[in-house]
């Protein structure tokens, strides 16, 4: 019987993607990418969850407070970066908003393939992000709403890369100004406490209050913010949310589970993420010298999060995409957790085009949102929680040192750079 060396052919596989791409294949990426914010552009609902702080700005300008209207669900201070968007006519914006969105995206790529030392030219990173584009739904689903989620899906890669650099303060400062477009990176503070980074921390604290004050003081009724928004975002939202939630605290219900059941589920699920979190940080094994603190920091971070997703109301589908791209980029890394065969189970129902039978179809899309959110999250746990997983290997990506070795030693067979 012939036994198939699908090790030898993995290793082929990386080794081939980690070579320099050519022209050919960065422009089919690039096509990829501008097609879909194309289409984008020409869909009825383009910039819907962007619209709301449009008319926060507009209401702004107008002399009126953004918190009059309950879908405003941000800082004071996320109002002033949608001032700009405002005062652009809506058929400018209606190409500039898709384009502006792919570009975040691609930044947050970026960074994330930084972290991992792997080329920007290589055809890793390239048919990487264009397969990014057009094969994960929520990707489409955010270019097309406008979502401000792509601030965080850049700035979460863009920090860990700073932070590897030894550059805590300014991954706080870049955390902070994401916080206050968009509260969604505020677990990330966890992982400054670990790393017991308190400048760091702080600047991730005070960027966004300040920046909240000042936008307090161009708005009438600020106060509206803890007296009608916040309480809404702690209810959950309304039904107009509920159809997309996919935290588990929405979801179980909706399939005859006791509310209280669902937010117990959650609450250990998320516990038990927190928990996984600390023990990938905590875990020995010199990972800085051998060049893993990158993967160290992002399955740390992302475990965060994903653990905050899963007790977050609402939690929607394109919040996986703060996380993707620094799990993805991941994959080159020998022992990372993006390597686990449930990793990719967890992504097969968010896959373009998968037809899946109607019952998951429109008001039950969160379902299969739900099943993504929770198997990435145990994925991600199981392979934290592991102190006993491998992180060395051979192949090492472009731009990396070579590993340490004793005075005499022998080099090791294979270590030489992937391209």
């Amino acid at each position: 019987m012939v036994r198939l060396d699908l090790a030898g052919r993995g290793h082929a596989l990386l080794e081939w993607l980690l070579r320099p791409a050519a022209r050919g294949w960065r422009a089919v990426s690039l096509a990829v990418v501008l097609g879909l914010c194309v289409h984008a552009s020409l869909k009825s609902n383009w910039g819907s969850d962007n619209a709301f702080l449009v008319k926060a700005a507009d209401t702004l300008l107008a002399g009126g407070s953004p918190y009059e209207d309950k879908r405003f669900l941000y800082l004071p201070s996320a109002v002033l970066p949608a001032v700009p968007q405002a005062l652009l006519p809506a058929g400018v914006l209606r190409w500039v908003l898709p384009a502006g969105m792919s570009a975040l995206l691609a930044s947050g790529w970026w960074c994330a393939l930084r972290l991992f030392t792997v080329s920007t030219v290589s055809r890793f990173a390239w048919l990487g992000f264009a397969a990014l584009a057009i094969g994960f739904k929520p990707y489409e689903n955010l270019v097309t709403l406008g979502n401000w989620t792509a601030v965080s899906a850049a700035a979460l890669p863009a920090a860990l890369l700073l932070a590897h650099r030894s550059r805590w303060l300014a991954a706080g400062v870049v955390i902070g100004l994401a916080i206050a477009v968009k509260p969604m990176l505020v677990p990330v503070g966890l992982l400054f406490l670990l790393a017991r980074q308190w400048r760091g921390l702080a600047a991730a604290v005070l960027v966004p209050v300040a920046l909240s004050l000042a936008g307090a003081l161009l708005m009438p009724s600020p106060g509206l913010f803890f007296t009608k928004t916040l309480p809404f975002l702690l209810r959950g939202q309304d039904a107009y949310a509920l159809v997309w939630d996919a935290s588990p605290v929405a979801v179980l219900p909706r399939l005859g589970v006791p509310a209280a059941v669902a937010v117990g589920l959650a609450g250990v699920l998320a516990a038990a993420g927190l928990w996984a979190a600390w023990r990938r940080w905590t875990r020995p094994a010199g990972e800085a010298a051998t060049g893993d603190g990158a993967l160290r920091l992002a399955e740390t971070a992302c475990m965060v999060m994903l653990a905050a997703f899963l007790v977050s109301r609402p939690s929607f589908d394109h919040y996986l995409l703060v996380v993707l791209p620094l799990l993805l980029a991941s994959v080159v890394r020998p022992g990372s957790g993006a390597r686990s065969p449930w990793f990719w189970a967890a992504l097969l129902p968010q896959v373009t085009g998968m037809p899946w039978n109607w019952y998951f179809d429109r008001e039950r899309r969160a379902f299969k949102d739900c099943f993504t959110l929770c198997v990435l999250a145990l994925a991600l746990m199981r392979a934290c929680a592991d102190r006993t997983r491998s992180t060395l290997g051979t192949v090492r990506t472009a731009g990396s040192a070579p590993p340490k070795r004793s005075a005499g030693a022998p080099a090791e067979a294979g270590s030489r750079p992937a391209f």
